[in-house]
């Protein structure tokens, strides 16, 4: 149990880091967007960039690559960790997964609920699906600020309950926001899928031919209509999660004569490498690049608005109050619900008034708020959704942090 601990605590405070990495770069990009050099930020990201092997040709601006190819890599991030997480993670054990499952839907359906009473057969009525995703970046590193006040088993419910819900927008985006399907393109992509699964079930090990295998399935699902990030989850459920051998025995200690001992860890060290899945050797090969580079650079080229001419009507309030008040409300009710009912149990040390100091750090909506919000609105009104979505989720960080300050502080042995 000490090393699943100790692997829990990496994985949490990686996801912190990255979390203040990317407000640092969302902070940047709302300021150059209203300073003298705003013209060259927004000209930069129309950049075009083209890739082209004879007469085939793939030409997208520099926006369109960080969101369809770089943000396919964090889906696939995404994927993985959520298989992870229930196959061997917190997801695995029926009241602990039925209290994220119960505590995510609830997130999710209580803001589109919240969205759709402003917004209700007026022009922005496609958004409702932008208030219902958490960030889980984000909402660790605000919980990496409060320290050792917050109790890991609460941070591990965050971290399930955001998976779950990152599972729900991806359903979301694939179900309601795809453009008009290519019926040819979508069945070879369902081919190419087929073939990824395959590799799985017959365990194949490499990483290369699965990324190679991802790429022509990123390609045709593209073409498909169905948004190209979908990919990344689709090849994450090939990707096997079993050892190819155990490790060896006593695998746990070192040896105790000293010129052994070097040469021993450097066995186990090896013996650790083979042993790992293919799904958890790239889990751990992709974390830093989306944690420090995919994230940042889409908040980067996403985080601007203009505040010039920008308006606050019906589409920012419903993004406002759907992350600012139907996450915690709705987290809070189906959570209570869920150990009512008998089907979950509160996390060790935990009470209610942490579970609604979570359910407003899981307010904190930014990067799949943002790309919700990018396939849901036009130019015309994305910069008053991008204004929901950031003043929401500063918002959110605030009163969360203050209310998780107060009520969940560990308890004394």
């Amino acid at each position: 149990m000490r090393p699943l601990k100790r692997l829990v605590e990496q994985f949490l405070e990686s996801e912190a880091k990255g979390g203040i990495l990317l407000f640092v770069t969302a902070l940047a990009a709302f300021v150059l967007s209203n300073s003298p050099w705003a013209q060259a930020y927004f000209d930069l990201r129309d950049v075009y960039l083209k890739l082209q092997v004879g007469d085939w040709v793939l030409k997208k601006t520099l926006l369109h690559f960080v969101n369809d190819f770089l943000m396919a890599l964090f889906f696939l991030l995404v994927g993985l960790e959520l298989k992870r997480e229930i196959l061997q993670g917190e997801l695995k054990n029926p009241r602990q997964a039925g209290l994220a499952v119960a505590a995510a839907l609830g997130g999710m359906v209580t803001p589109a609920l919240i969205y759709t009473a402003f917004n209700y057969g007026g022009e922005g009525a496609a958004g409702w699906g932008v208030p219902m995703a958490t960030d889980i970046a984000f909402a660790l590193g605000v919980l990496s600020l409060l320290g050792k006040r917050v109790p890991l088993s609460l941070k591990v419910f965050l971290t399930a309950l955001a998976i779950v819900d990152d599972l729900g927008a991806v359903l979301v985006i694939a179900l309601f926001y795809t453009s008009q399907l290519n019926v040819t393109a979508l069945l070879v992509a369902a081919l190419v899928f087929g073939f990824a699964l395959l590799l799985g079930a017959l365990r194949v090990r490499s990483l290369t031919v699965y990324m190679l295998v991802g790429l022509v399935l990123w390609y045709y699902v593209l073409l498909s209509g169905v948004h190209a990030t979908i990919a990344g989850v689709l090849l994450a459920f090939a990707i096997p999660i079993g050892r190819a051998r155990p490790l060896p025995p006593h695998a746990d200690g070192v040896a105790e004569d000293p010129e052994l001992h070097e040469a021993q860890l450097e066995l186990l060290e090896d013996a650790a490498r083979e042993a790992q899945s293919p799904l958890h050797r790239l889990e751990h090969l992709l974390h830093p690049y989306v944690a420090y580079f995919i994230m940042p650079v889409f908040a980067f080229f996403n985080a601007g608005v203009a505040l010039e001419g920008a308006q606050v009507g019906s589409i920012a309030l419903g993004i406002f109050f759907g992350l600012l008040l139907g996450k915690p409300l709705g987290i809070l009710l189906f959570s209570y619900l869920a150990v009512r009912l008998g089907i979950a149990r509160l996390p060790s040390g935990v009470g209610w008034g942490a579970i609604a100091g979570v359910g407003l750090v899981a307010g904190v909506g930014f990067t799949m708020a943002l790309f919700i919000a990018g396939l849901a609105f036009d130019a015309a009104l994305l910069d008053e959704a991008k204004l929901g979505v950031l003043s929401a989720s500063v918002t959110a960080a605030v009163l969360g942090s203050l209310l998780l300050w107060k009520t969940a502080a560990p308890r004394p042995s």
